[in-house]
């Protein structure tokens, strides 16, 4: 079985680490410089890094130059997400020498661009998809981008690597995952999955886990860690079992 991927977050807002509650961009709390909160996970032991542009995500700006100074000042993995719609963006992206980047409203909006994209680069590519109830959510949340389980067959048809589910509802909040969907997530694809928001708990975290067998493949934690619910140390010795 592979290893659980557990992913740090930090998201970036004109120049900032913030998180947002339930996809607000009005609703964000500020943690300071995002190069510093990278290196604090990195030197309490995180492998990967889920970095985000909130900006180029909501289409009101860009961090690239940012983005590029905090994937140069790591030795671990990132995956990186925000704005990704276009080749010069994919390029641009790529260029960073992240791991990973991750496609949202592209994959919803274009599906030939995106479809081309999964095909060529594989597994340096997932999919973000956000929903609200079994509606997925594009343009940094604010914009319907059809229906979760047709959007899932025909990027599963189209050899998507990784799929990376959020509950919106429940991102930021601290009240849990929403683990009906993400098990029904599971059920219809045979697509690894990347759990995002709500997790609040190392049972959240141990949940998960155990949910190993069905598809999920890792989890992504931001506000839990920012306001201490638990050490990343603490989540790794969970997840590393």
């Amino acid at each position: 079985m592979k290893k659980f991927e557990l992913l740090p977050a930090v998201d970036i807002k004109a120049g900032r680490a913030v998180r947002l509650k339930q996809g607000e961009i009005s609703d964000k709390t500020i943690y300071g410089s995002p190069i510093e909160c990278a290196l604090d996970f990195q030197k309490a032991g995180a492998t990967w890094l889920h970095l985000v542009d909130l900006d180029a995500a909501f289409g009101v700006g860009s961090n690239a130059d940012l983005v590029l100074e905090v994937i140069n000042s790591l030795s671990i993995k990132v995956e990186l997400s925000g704005g990704i719609r276009t080749d010069e963006s994919l390029s641009r992206a790529l260029a960073t020498n992240c791991e990973r980047v991750i496609l949202g409203t592209a994959a919803l909006e274009d599906p030939k661009w995106a479809s081309a994209v999964i095909q060529k680069y594989g597994q340096r590519v997932a999919v973000s998809l956000d929903v609200r109830g079994e509606t997925l959510a594009a343009r940094g949340w604010v914009r319907e981008g059809g229906n979760l389980y047709e959007a899932i067959t025909r990027l599963a048809d189209d050899g998507c690597a990784l799929f990376i589910v959020t509950d919106i509802s429940k991102d930021g909040t601290l009240t849990g995952p929403n683990f009906e969907l993400l098990e029904r997530v599971c059920n219809f694809s045979k697509v690894p999955v990347i759990a995002s928001g709500g997790i609040s708990s190392l049972k959240d975290l141990e949940r998960l886990v155990a949910m190993q067998d069905i598809g999920i493949q890792g989890a992504i934690v931001g506000k839990a860690l920012y306001e201490s619910a638990f050490t990343l140390a603490d989540a790794l010795k969970v997840v590393n079992v």
